[in-house]
């Protein structure tokens, strides 16, 4: 029985064992597997498809460099949206209402940007911390600024995704409540706001996507700016 609302984002456990480790375990379980066949069936014909075109979307901006990255940001890209997905169906569990998770990912990856940058040319990453034509009196402080906002990074990144799926979850618990109330006393309102609840999780599964591909294409922004 849940006895918050926000009892649906603690971890469950079973027997001892966490199951956010077969939640997050799952998502590559259920992605079909290519095969050596020319002709293969229209599952894995549209995976393909779909892969090809967000990587060839998301690294078009990007320089020749920052290409090696292709593997490791589109298979986060589909790793976020099984998880986000997945967390959608009924008796289920979404990892990426976990900040700690999200850090996880996000500052390892944002580190490894910046490393990077500072390897490869490190006077071009050193300068983005001080924009050119800046006034003499302003530098130290402007300095400051772009550092702060340099370490705040991986922190919006993670927080962003969390409190995005965070919200929706929340929405349609209490309006699936809501709804689940009033058809006793309101039937016509339960109904209005069942309606309510079909349209707001379409809505969800949107944002369960886009969070997925905005969480990638910054880092994409990121690498950009140190290759």
């Amino acid at each position: 029985m849940i006895l918050s609302f926000f009892d649906q984002f603690m971890s469950p456990v079973f027997l001892g064992i966490p199951l956010i480790a077969l939640a997050l375990v799952l998502p590559w379980i259920l992605f079909p597997k290519p095969s050596a066949q020319w002709i293969t069936n229209r599952l894995l014909t549209l995976q393909g498809w779909f892969i090809n075109r967000f990587t060839q979307q998301l690294f078009l901006p990007l320089n020749t460099p920052g290409h090696k990255w292709a593997v490791i940001l589109t298979s986060l890209m589909l790793f976020l949206i099984s998880l986000n997905m997945l967390g959608l169906l009924p008796y289920t569990f979404t990892p990426t209402t976990q900040l700690s998770l999200n850090m996880g990912f996000a500052v390892p990856l944002w580190l490894a940007t910046v490393l990077i940058g500072m390897r490869n040319q490190p006077t071009v990453a050193l300068g983005h911390l001080l924009p050119e034509g800046t006034p003499t009196p302003l530098i130290p402080v402007l300095i400051i600024i772009e550092t702060i906002s340099l370490f705040i990074r991986p922190i919006a990144l993670g927080v962003r995704l969390t409190a995005n799926l965070t919200a929706g979850h929340l929405l349609i618990q209490l309006i699936a409540t809501a709804a689940f109330v009033l058809a006793p006393m309101m039937p016509t309102v339960a109904l209005l706001t069942a309606a309510l609840l079909f349209l707001l999780t379409l809505l969800e599964v949107a944002v369960a996507m886009i969070q997925a591909y905005v969480f990638v294409l910054l880092l994409s922004l990121y690498l950009q700016e140190n290759v």
